[in-house]
């Protein structure tokens, strides 16, 4: 078997040779020589499937977020990467949080040692939110937050600090992931189980619906499966599945699906594979409008999958790692192609450290060339009608939906994700992936072919153990100076039991 990316190999082949090759993706989907028939469906970008696209015109009449995730040391020093990226062109801000913000730890907790402003942007409270978002009205933007388990309390946050600030709440738009059950499945980053975790996500949907229902109040996360090692089909499946569980808890909450499904997005990972990734992310759009009519949705607006893309970290490389420039441009290309709202673009310095400021740039400019000089943005859905798409993107949907129907015979993701079978899928997926690397099936330029001896990386971006003592000093202070009585009396209320009103 050959893969489709033995490029190397290939150049010493026959003719005769290639023809009794099998290519295939890593997903297991067969490439044909020749693609010389498909019935081309008369569908519509903008209308029911959305196959095509949520909007009729998409970029011609508007581009998607640029956005650069970002985070990083203190909120003193993020909040400046944040104007500069502003002033560079980004359209929309993302925020990294440090590993201990992200599963409920302050700075000065024995288990965020060594941790503290690393992954991320450190916040152990509104202070830090207010010095992060200083000069950056909340209302003018729009942020997105990586944060899942202690998503509710980074969102009261920003709510609180757009209130500071006098926005109207009615106004203020983002996303928080709050995507729990891919942190079982692939990340890590949870706190309470599973079906606990749901109760408090769909709390976040009802309220986020009447006082803030211009938030995205949950981005369902692939990239993360991706990054642990999934194919593309099962970074489709495994996120749609993960989807329908929150509609059905929010459905058993009694909450609108007409009303809740308006503010539901995704989060896909974009590799190299360049066709492979637009048929994905057509047939997610294609699949999740047939999931929501099934599950009860009328308006077509609460059946558009809606997503934000972030290129494939785990492809980049330390070896030359100039080249990831390239690699990072095709897979923007391909979510461009496919029909992104929002794009993130990693810094070709990522697999050795935090970005630069250099490679910040880059990034951000690769967005800009593709949107403003490739003429991809000129025209919907560019690659519709193309045998070799049009295929594809039904042998990724066809795929998909096998295991999708596998994880409902289990009853559903959360009891999938509970006997480990996800799981179990992901990292199968993820050992094929390497063993076929080490045997040079897939080539992987500068890793495993075409190496050359290099001198040693020298442009790090590294952050000082010494953060930590400057976050600890900053809940010293605001220990010493804040109303702890005042404090207690709000904490003994709100543990009083409480009247329920149903509406």
């Amino acid at each position: 078997m050959t893969s489709v990316y033995d490029q190397f190999n290939r150049q010493a082949m026959s003719t005769e040779e290639i023809a009794g090759k099998k290519f295939v993706t890593e997903s297991g989907i067969e490439i044909k020589q020749l693609y010389s028939d498909h019935a081309t469906k008369s569908e519509k970008p903008g209308e029911f499937p959305f196959t095509r696209g949520v909007q009729a015109d998409m970029y011609r009449s508007k581009l998607w977020t640029m956005r650069q995730y970002a985070g990083f040391s203190t909120a003193e020093e993020s909040n400046k990467r944040y104007h500069y990226l502003l002033g560079q062109g980004t359209t929309g801000l993302s925020v990294a949080f440090d590993l201990p913000t992200q599963i409920g730890y302050d700075s000065d907790h024995p288990l965020s040692e060594g941790e503290v402003g690393k992954a991320g942007v450190a916040i152990d409270s509104i202070r830090d939110l207010e010095i992060l978002f200083n000069k950056i009205r909340l209302e003018d933007i729009t942020t997105s937050m990586t944060i899942n388990s202690t998503a509710s309390i980074l969102l009261a946050f920003y709510i609180a600090l757009a209130r500071k600030q006098g926005a109207d709440l009615k106004k203020i738009s983002g996303t928080i992931q709050n995507d729990l059950l891919k942190e079982y499945a692939a990340r890590g980053t949870y706190i309470y189980p599973p079906k606990p975790s749901m109760r408090i996500i769909t709390d976040i949907f009802e309220y986020c619906s009447k006082e803030v229902p211009k938030w995205n109040t949950i981005s369902i996360s692939g990239y993360h499966i991706r990054e642990a090692g999934s194919t593309a089909v099962q970074e489709l499946a495994f996120t749609l599945s993960n989807g329908k569980a929150y509609v059905k808890a929010a459905l058993e909450k009694g909450l609108d699906i007409d009303v809740f499904g308006k503010r539901l997005s995704f989060f896909f990972n974009a590799h190299n594979n360049v066709f492979q990734e637009v048929a994905k992310f057509r047939a997610a759009r294609r699949m999740w409008a047939s999931i929501m009519k099934e599950m009860g949705a009328k308006d077509p607006r609460a059946m558009m999958l809606r997503f934000h893309t972030q290129t494939g970290g785990s492809t980049l490389t330390a070896q030359q790692p100039m080249n990831n420039i390239i690699r990072v441009t095709l897979q923007a290309l391909s979510a461009v192609l496919g029909g992104t709202q929002s794009l993130h673009t990693n810094g070709y310095d990522e697999a050795l450290s935090l970005p630069t400021e250099e490679a910040a740039r880059i990034a951000l400019r690769t967005q800009q060339i593709i949107a403003y000089e490739s003429g991809s943005t000129e025209t919907v859905d560019p690659l519709a009608g193309s045998y070799f798409v049009e295929t594809m993107t039904d042998e990724v949907e066809r795929l998909a939906w096998e295991y999708i129907h596998k994880i409902d015979g289990m009853g559903g993701a959360v009891n999938a994700i509970e006997a480990g079978y996800i799981q179990n899928e992901i990292a199968n997926a993820s050992y094929e992936y390497q063993q076929s690397i080490e045997r040079n099936e897939r080539i992987i330029v500068g890793v495993n072919q075409f190496e050359m001896q290099e001198a040693p990386f020298d442009k790090h971006f590294s952050i000082d153990d010494s953060i930590r003592e400057v976050q600890i000093k900053k809940i010293q202070q605001l220990k010493s100076e804040r109303d702890s009585e005042k404090s207690l009396n709000v904490s003994m209320q709100s543990r009083k039991p409480q009247k329920t009103v149903r509406i």
